[in-house]
């Protein structure tokens, strides 16, 4: 059976049959052309109000792409009808297998989109022979009628964080329902006034529900919370706390350490060089690390305290009785203070106004974590794409890719 057989079988255009087909060669693609025409007495469906009639108002032929078959790309010769509806006047013929205005059939633009799921549009439009901004509308289409606005019914908790968008510190902001992994919002920025839309879609009443608000210490995203969901009480994530004790604390110990050491080259070159071992977890350190952890700590005193209190300060998101949180919260802050390291008393006395968030962990056990897994997905997506210029288009690809569960 020839090609144009086959295809002409496969049909799946309804209200329109096959009458010609010839074959074009297009520089290295073999291209099959196929010629529709109206089928005469098919009743026609109008676009406007979706009644049926046989009347026809006038033709317009179009070339339509449809799905590859074999070694062939497909293009459809349709004449595109207008209805005389008696309803409506000349109205767009209504079509299953074809949109409104559309170059591409419906099943080639789900297929196109199911290929947008795990490659790039530039790669998409490559495979399918297409303009990227097709593709990338095809894409968008599907994305809005799959997710369609989102559910903000019964929401407890959220957790919010921001990840970098651009470079030259351009950021946004990602809020996500930790429970049942969902996004819900992502916009650009992560100031106060640029999370407001999201409690803005919420309302005051779906605000009053919340009942805890996960991020890391950014003033912005606490005052507004506090603004809008006045029984939301504040959780600070470990990661955040801990990474800044590191960077303020641990980092500029060990440099003033270092420089102390000017004239004793050797160890002061181990100090300048235990950057990464003194931050990791005792757990994830490689065979042999540890015993040169212990020798490095032995021989710094400064550094033994501020490594140990670290370890002390993440004991705070171990408690699940806020009680026993602020007793061993107020236990920290007297050695840390009495530890007479400048930076430690500096960062303790810095942290100190965000106790009640660290303390309302025992209350509310979660943390950023999922977003942090979240932001590394977003960073994968937008590594495949090379970046986004299209935010809603972006936003909606993240979403996708955390629909939720349960």
């Amino acid at each position: 059976m020839a090609p144009e057989q086959c295809i002409s079988r496969l049909g799946g255009w309804e209200g329109y049959e096959l009458v010609a087909d010839w074959k074009e060669r297009r520089g290295s693609e073999s291209w099959c052309v196929l010629k529709l025409e109206p089928i005469r007495g098919h009743a026609r469906c109008c676009s406007g109000c979706g009644r049926s009639t046989q009347a026809i108002h006038d033709c317009q032929p179009r070339r339509v792409r449809d799905l590859p078959v074999f070694e062939h790309r497909i293009e459809l010769v349709v004449p595109r009808v207008r209805v005389a509806c008696p309803r409506c006047g000349p109205k767009l013929e209504r079509l299953s297998w074809l949109a409104p205005y559309a170059r591409v059939t419906a099943r080639l633009a789900e297929s196109v989109a199911r290929l947008c799921a795990v490659a790039s549009i530039l790669h998409v439009a490559r495979y399918f022979d297409l303009n990227w901004k097709t593709v990338k509308q095809i894409d968008r289409s599907s994305l809005e009628r799959a997710l369609g606005p989102v559910d903000l019914e019964g929401i407890a908790v959220i957790a919010m964080d921001e990840f970098a968008i651009q470079k030259g510190h351009r950021y946004a902001t990602v809020i996500v329902e930790p429970t049942r992994k969902r996004v819900l919002w992502v916009g650009r920025g992560r100031g106060r006034e640029d999370v407001r839309p999201f409690f803005a879609a919420m309302g005051p009443q779906r605000c009053a529900q919340v009942r805890a608000a996960v991020m890391d210490m950014n003033a912005g995203y606490e005052l507004e919370v506090k603004s809008h969901c006045p029984n939301a009480a504040i959780v600070f994530d470990l990661f955040h706390v801990i990474a800044k004790y590191g960077r303020e604390v641990i980092d500029r110990v060990r440099v003033d350490r270092a420089n102390e050491l000017r004239a004793q080259r050797r160890e002061r070159r181990l100090v300048k060089s235990a950057r990464w071992l003194l931050l990791k977890n005792r757990d994830s350190l490689r065979p042999g690390e540890d015993v040169e952890l212990e020798e490095l700590l032995a021989a710094n005193h400064a550094l033994f305290i501020v490594y140990v209190l670290r370890d002390a300060l993440k004991d705070l998101w171990s408690y699940r009785h806020t009680g026993y949180a602020a007793r061993a919260w107020r236990s920290w802050y007297r050695k840390a203070l009495r530890s007479g390291i400048a930076p430690l008393r500096l960062f303790a006395q810095r942290l100190r106004p965000y106790v009640a968030g660290i303390v309302a962990h025992a209350r509310y056990p979660l943390g950023t974590n999922l977003i942090e897994g979240i932001n590394n997905k977003i960073k994968v997506i937008k590594r495949m794409a090379y970046g986004f210029r299209d935010d809603a288009y972006f936003f909606l690809k993240i979403r996708a890719a955390f629909p939720g569960v349960g």
